[in-house]
């Protein structure tokens, strides 16, 4: 079975694994996600995510340490923004202010994937993948 939005799936399983307080959960592997994952833990919400490969599979997976603070999900709300069907870019001056900066962007730059801070910190603007708070 082929996933048509890959990211999408990837936030909907944390999203699932944490409604549920699961402390890991299991998510197919691509650089893109990784970088993803890159973002959300320099920015603090999840612990840490590791590459595992399965004993009767030879595809990679990443297990992604969820984060919680005194038994509540640090991610209140996590939601794809740009989608498949319909991308969304923006330039630096109006990146979106994610519950007045309590929350993040996850944008896709020409310089990588940036938070939102780090793309204003360097004046770049790109794609908006998702919105976590």
């Amino acid at each position: 079975m082929t996933i048509s939005d890959p990211i999408g799936d990837m936030l909907t399983r944390i999203r699932n694994a944490q409604m549920k307080l699961h402390p890991t959960v299991l998510i197919p592997s691509s650089k893109f996600k990784k970088f993803v994952l890159d973002v959300m833990q320099r920015e603090g919400f999840i612990s840490s995510y590791d590459v595992v490969t399965e004993k009767d599979s030879s595809f990679e997976a990443l297990k992604v340490n969820l984060k919680y603070v005194h038994g509540t999900p640090v991610i209140r709300e996590i939601k794809r923004i740009s989608k498949p069907g319909r991308r969304i870019y923006t330039r630096f001056e109006s990146l979106p202010r994610v519950l007045n900066g309590l929350g993040i962007a996850i944008i896709s730059t020409s310089k990588g994937i940036l938070s939102d801070n780090e793309a204003r910190d360097q004046k770049l603007g790109g794609e908006i993948i998702c919105n976590i708070s």
